[in-house]
């Protein structure tokens, strides 16, 4: 019996003109070098021929209720009996409503790609060939098509088959360009311009590793991919918009400055603070010399751990202890200002007696790191500092001691004396 996806090569082939009797009794005449997700027999109110003087009304309302079925197993992961309706859900590329037709595609490749995704008996060889045949069907979502494929590819490790891909599908044109197919293409060459970077990368450091000895024709095609990703990436970050996964390649790949490269940094910070790279950009600041740039990397680690995804982030929670300590005796007005923003609502968010056992009990190094944190700008009767502090004297760990003594002597001397701690709520 047919898969879904030999059931779309044969439609294809026949330009889905002739009718179709779906009673699961047809036999596979795709190649036998394509692995099949073999399909049971259909619900029989499911299994009628579609005819030409049917009216369309019936057929209609018949692959909605397909289509009903559809989605509920895929809410519920049945994808084997996602995969039976879908065979049935096909028809719809015969429909005589030109609408419909139109966006029978689109609703096929997102419930197909879904089913081969997940089910058991798929391979990446089906996913590709059902990819292939999607690009053919609908013109206008070829690129968003070659995008998804793409990404699938890269996903399985196919590095130099999604290259080639994307190669294809930035020299492709058809009819005049949509703005939503020109963002497509941008989008193709910035992952092109990735690879081309990851080769480079990946070949120079083989270089490096045969110490110089090497042929040309190595070096020559490690320039070739340097040039091609110089080349798309300059372009792509000329645009307007967030390109940040690709900025950091282009500045690697260029050799920039520190300069340039913190230049382009504050620009991602501004867009996005709670980017990965911060923890860069707040260590390239650090190195500095200058007094300003010390300034922005407080500001950078405090506006970090304001969002949700970094409060568990180990090596971020070291670096705010580290700056913290560092600034309190020679810079205590920054961390008061930093603080000030923060004292009403950190403590709930950060600091809770909730959040101190939790932490203890799934991360040691984490929870440490905060209680020192919490010990400094909210005092030693903080519950956290006093929480984690207590159970690592408990366990005898001298460092929870000496950290004691140190939040005890740092935040009454330097912090309660310049007004930080006034009126905080101690949690």
């Amino acid at each position: 019996m047919d898969s879904f996806v030999e059931q779309l090569k044969r439609g294809t082939e026949e330009e889905f003109t002739e009718e179709s009797a779906w009673d699961g009794s047809a036999v596979n005449t795709t190649s036998s070098s394509l692995p099949a997700i073999y399909l049971p027999l259909l619900p029989r109110y499911l299994l009628h021929p579609t005819t030409r003087g049917r009216k369309s009304t019936e057929f209609q309302e018949t692959k909605k209720a397909c289509l009903n079925y559809i989605q509920d197993a895929l809410l519920q992961h049945q994808w084997q009996r996602a995969a039976e309706f879908m065979t049935n859900y096909l028809e719809t590329l015969e429909n005589t409503s030109a609408e419909q037709r139109m966006a029978a595609p689109e609703v096929i490749w997102r419930i197909g790609t879904e089913i081969l995704c997940h089910h058991s008996k798929s391979s990446v060889e089906e996913f590709n060939y059902f990819a292939e045949q999607m690009k053919n069907l609908g013109v206008k979502k070829y690129l968003g098509v070659c995008l998804e494929h793409v990404f699938h590819l890269l996903c399985n490790g196919l590095i130099d088959d999604a290259y080639q891909n994307l190669s294809l599908a930035e020299g492709w044109r058809y009819g005049e360009q949509t703005i939503a197919q020109d963002k497509e293409l941008k989008l193709i060459q910035a992952y092109k311009g990735l690879l081309d970077y990851y080769n480079w990368a990946k070949k120079r450091k083989a270089v490096l590793e045969l110490d110089g000895d090497f042929a040309d024709s190595v070096e020559q095609e490690m320039h070739s991919f340097f040039r091609q990703a110089a080349v798309n990436l300059k372009e792509i970050i000329k645009i307007p918009g967030v390109w940040d996964p690709f900025v950091k390649c282009y500045v690697d790949r260029r050799g920039e400055s520190k300069k340039t490269l913190m230049s382009v940094l504050k620009i991602l910070h501004e867009i996005v603070p709670s980017h990965e790279l911060m923890l860069d950009y707040n260590a390239m600041l650090q190195k500095s010399k200058k007094r300003k740039h010390h300034r922005l990397g407080l500001e950078i680690i405090f506006t970090l751990l304001d969002f949700a995804g970094w409060k568990e982030h180990v090596k971020a929670w070291s670096c705010l202890a580290k700056q913290i300590l560092e600034n309190s005796s020679k810079h205590l007005d920054w961390v008061r200002e930093e603080w000030n923003s923060r004292k009403d609502w950190w403590p709930a968010f950060h600091f809770s007696h909730y959040l101190a056992k939790r932490n203890w009990q799934e991360n040691e190094s984490l929870a440490c790191e905060k209680a020192l944190v919490a010990g400094i700008l909210l005092g030693k009767d903080c519950k956290y500092f006093k929480y984690v502090s207590h159970e690592g004297c408990k366990a005898k760990k001298e460092k929870f001691r000496t950290m004691k003594k140190f939040v005890k002597k740092h935040s009454s001397t330097h912090l309660r004396a310049s007004g930080v701690l006034d009126s905080c709520t101690h949690l």
